[in-house]
């Protein structure tokens, strides 16, 4: 039997930790929060969007970074392999649109209850408000952890609370496990611990960089459309003449941008130290080609023509971006409909097919939901999740250089990698 410390009670910490105990190993997992699955209770809004039911295929091709490094640990332990670990721990999983997977209930702690169910059948030792501070390496093999645990507040002179001291733990092991995730969503505990680990023990650092992530914009309009959320629109994100991302979906407007799903998925494809001169080019109809929609226009105009312009587009545009689309195609807002040109409605088709704003980076992670970057892959064994240069010490979930899009295929990450590490210590 070995002795397994998993580092992390996250995602892929939580898998590590069962896929280790299934082995026969004794495993301890120490998490530096009150409780388990600090982030994951956030995730998908508090529903939990566990996985995503699509084939092996398709969640492979919805990975943006490292796609290939991950064949061997999807294949391994797949989606539908998690949901019956989860389903069998009793918390029944419904199939949403996108083959979003989430909890029948809507709730992701009933994620977290069947996980920790599974801990607790297979006797892992859970070690809550205790922080590793470094790992043991002796020869090129890790062989435990230094940790720091906080015992319970004290009680000062006039009975105020005061931080106790943090007792000091000596942990020794025969393999370590670090899923201590990345830098998104720091309030939850992901502070970057991870790479420092790494990096200290001679592996390679990917930048780290916020992903899945809202976009600022040059343009000061947005904040006047702050709340006014777009449905089945286009967006290009385009760099010079390479097109970085081509989607279609839900979009919002911010006080600083934009942002919503379709932004989302495409902060994941934009890099602000590769990429320069970034514009958004939004297609606010693109169920009509120019044609089609220069008809309705003229249908349109045809109906108000003794109406001013800026009073004529209540049937094509929400109110708050009327005066936005006004502006954007140089017509006087007060002209009357009959009036217009055709070179001015030319100019209305496109400011409708091709609105432009101008990007100038990403919102910060503390809005991101996941992190771009992190341990470099080339130090990592993707069969096992074993590291290069360190025997015995393992890596798993976001502190890779791993991401995805949205819709469950980060989650999916986390499992199959965590799994995959914590599988491959035999007793």
């Amino acid at each position: 039997m070995s002795n397994v410390i998993v580092v992390g009670g996250g995602a892929a910490g939580m898998m590590a930790a069962i896929a280790a105990a299934e082995k026969g190993n004794k495993v301890t997992l120490i998490e530096k929060n009150e409780k388990l699955g600090k982030k994951l209770f956030i995730t998908g809004k508090g529903r939990c969007n566990v996985t995503n039911g699509a084939d092996v295929e398709t969640l492979l091709a919805n990975v943006v970074t490292n796609r290939k490094f991950l064949y061997s640990s999807f294949y391994c332990f797949d989606n539908t392999a998690l949901m019956e670990m989860i389903e069998k721990a009793g918390c029944p999983l419904k199939t949403e649109r996108g083959d979003r997977v989430f909890p029948v209930s809507d709730h992701s702690s009933d994620i977290i209850k069947a996980l920790e169910k599974i801990l607790k059948e297979n006797g892992v030792e859970i070690l809550l408000n205790t922080e590793v501070k470094e790992l043991t390496i002796k020869d090129g093999k890790a062989e435990g952890v230094k940790a720091a645990k906080v015992t319970g507040v004290t009680k000062g002179d006039k009975g105020q609370g005061r931080k106790p001291e943090p007792k000091l733990l000596i942990l020794k092991s025969d393999a370590v496990i670090v899923c201590t995730g990345g830098v998104s969503y720091p309030l939850t505990g992901s502070t970057g611990d991870g790479y420092k680990f790494a990096e200290k023990s001679g592996h390679g650092i990917v930048k780290a960089k916020p992903s899945l992530v809202p976009l600022e914009t040059k343009e000061k309009w947005v904040s006047k459309c702050m709340g006014l959320s777009l449905k089945n629109v286009s967006m290009k994100l385009v760099s010079g003449k390479k097109t970085l991302y081509d989607g279609f979906g839900e979009m919002l407007f911010t006080h600083f941008g934009i942002s919503g799903p379709l932004v989302l998925t495409g902060s994941c494809y934009y890099d602000p130290d590769k990429h320069s001169d970034v514009k958004a080019i939004i297609d606010l109809k693109p169920a009509l080609s120019e044609e089609q929609l220069d008809k309705r226009i003229l249908r349109d105009f045809e109906e108000n023509a003794n109406k001013s312009f800026a009073n004529s587009l209540g049937g094509l545009l929400p109110a708050s971006l009327i005066p936005v689309i006004v502006e954007y195609a140089g017509i006087d807002k007060d002209k009357k409909v009959h009036d217009i040109t055709k070179e001015e409605r030319k100019s209305l088709l496109d400011a409708l097919k091709n609105l432009t704003l101008n990007i100038t980076g990403t919102r910060g992670f503390a809005e991101a939901i996941i992190t771009r970057g992190g341990i470099s892959v080339k130090d990592i064994d993707p069969g096992t999740m074993e590291s290069k240069h360190v025997k015995d010490l393992y890596f798993a979930g976001e502190v890779l250089d791993l991401d995805a899009v949205t819709g469950g295929f980060n989650l999916q990450i986390a499992w199959s990698t965590g799994h995959a590490a914590g599988s491959a210590i035999e007793q």
